[in-house]
Order: C-alpha cells, then structure tokens, then sequence
C-alpha cells in the first residue's frame, strides 16, 4: 500500500468499514483521527493507535470544535444506526461534516470519500446498473441516501476541493456475513426465492477502493464510483455453493418478496464497477464470492 505520512485522515462514523480504513491508514503512516457514537468502537480504535477518538453524535455539531478542520482527507462511512435514522444519519450527518468543513478562517478538505449504496439504484429485471443510470432510489431509505450524495456534489469548494461518492453494494467480511450464518445454523428454509442476483463486495475490497481514492491523481476530479465484485451470482446459486462447503443440505426458499430496507422487493440486476476500474486501477482482491466466502470458511474453521 502506498505511504500516507504526513497526511492526516478523519473518518467519520467509523464502524465496520472505518474501524477497517483507520488501521490500514495507521500502518501506512498517516495521523488519523476519528468519530464514531459506539464507546466500544471508540476504545478499540484507541488501542489501535489513532491520533484522535471524539465520542459523539455526527448529526449534531458539538463535535465541530473538537476535530480541527482543513483535513487532507475526510471520509464519511456513517451507517443509519436503525430503521427509523436514515434521515438523521445521512442526511443531517453529511450537513453536519459540510457544515465543518466550510467553517470560516480554516483550509478546506483536500478530499472527501463517502460511503453510499446501490440501495440509491431503482433498476431492476436483469439491469446492468453503471454510474450513469438514473439513481433516485426506490424506496424511501434509498431517497434520503440519494438526497445525501446531492449535498456533497453540492457543496461549495471553500468546504470539500474533490469529493468522490462511492456506491457499495452488499457489504460482507469478517464478523458480517449473515447468509452464512443461517446456513452455518442449519436453517431449512429462507425467505424469498432465489432467482435475483446477489451483487456484493468484501469489506477489504471497499478500503481499497477508498484508499484509491484517496490516492488519485489530481487529473481525475470529482466522481461517483460503483464499488462491487466482478461476479455478480444469483442467490439460489450462493447458497447451493456454501452449503456444499459446510456439508449441509441446501434450504428451500419459501417465496416470500425478498424485501429490502424500505420495503420494496430485491431487485434483480447487476451492478457494474468498470468505472473505478478503468479510471483509478483498482480490482478486489475478492473477485467473487467464492473468493471471499472460501477465506471466511477458512478462518472460521471448516464444519
């Protein structure tokens, strides 16, 4: 991975995938400083050697007067913190941030990074979803995502120089792999039915994406990236797969809607990452689910 001394890093709402960036980003050298709402979170990326840890609300600026601003980096990995906070986390969130970075009498940030989803994508029935389809999302919860990239694109040069969004399709890794854990159960049914494709991406894989954003040159400017496998497999075939490697019997699907947050069914499509390829190199280095699952069994230890 390529140096990052003498940068400073702040990541906001560092859980699962910034907990992940903070410790690559220490090992590369930079001085990262972090927020996240969760104490347990914040004692581990204490341990972990950050240079800062505020406890706090995001949506909230209290927080302002404690991180200083003009960061060389910023990235937002905020998740919604439940069902009913999507507005609150995203939205307000991404206020709050670009309410701080454009606070008077300080340098603006040189790059911020923010984690958003393909939940933004209404595209269904076998689509192939790049970054130029019409993303306004389908449910309400995809809405507010949509509402909160607007205000980064928006967001004047004297707050943020370049700003990329990142659309991440199902995140999994280490400790966040639910399939696999029904199955591991010996769970004989699943909800839905197995026809729509699976479109996922390794937690590992997301921070390089945004370490490759991080690290752009400065002939790419602003953009928005699908972040997701090359592989994209349909459900039924995910599952046949991983109950071979657990030794069980594959579960029936029991043809309810697969719903998504918000309520509306799981779309069937593929969501395409050409674009990040093409523009800044990166690859996963867990092309496809096999990959990624078969380092998980691995690590686990096989039934």
């Amino acid at each position: 991975m390529a140096s990052m001394s003498g940068k400073r890093l702040v990541i906001f709402g560092c859980g699962y995938v910034g907990s992940a960036l903070a410790r690559a980003a220490v090992a590369a050298g930079a001085t990262v400083e972090a927020l996240t709402r969760n104490p347990e979170k914040a004692a581990a990326l204490r341990a972990a050697g950050l240079a800062k840890v505020v406890e706090a609300d995001l949506a909230a600026p209290g927080w302002h007067p404690q991180i200083e601003g003009g960061a060389d980096w910023v990235v937002n990995t905020v998740s919604s913190g439940g069902p009913d906070q999507y507005w609150q986390s995203y939205v307000v969130g991404m206020q709050s941030i670009l309410s701080w970075a454009g606070r008077a009498g300080q340098q603006p940030v040189g790059t911020l990074v923010y984690t958003s989803s393909t939940s933004v994508y209404p595209q269904g029935e076998g689509a192939v979803v790049d970054e130029t389809q019409w993303a306004h999302g389908a449910t309400p919860n995809g809405r507010t995502i949509s509402e909160s990239e607007v205000l980064l694109k928006n967001a004047p040069e004297t707050a943020v120089r370049r700003r990329y969004i990142l659309r991440l399709a199902g995140i999994y890794g280490p400790g966040r792999h639910h399939l696999l854990d029904q199955l591991r159960a010996g769970a004989t049914t699943l909800t839905g039915t197995g026809g729509h494709h699976l479109n996922l991406i390794h937690r590992d894989d997301i921070v390089a994406a945004i370490l490759a954003c991080l690290h752009a040159p400065a002939t790419v400017g602003s953009e928005i990236f699908n972040v997701a496998d090359l592989a994209p497999s349909r459900r039924e075939e995910v599952v046949a797969w991983l109950c071979a490697q657990l030794g069980r019997p594959e579960p029936v699907f029991d043809g309810t809607t697969t719903a998504r947050r918000g309520g509306a069914p799981m779309p069937d499509r593929i969501i395409s990452s050409a674009k990040i390829q093409q523009e800044l190199g990166w690859r996963p280095q867990f092309p496809d689910y096999r990959a990624g699952f078969r380092v998980l069994l691995d690590a686990a230890g096989r039934p």
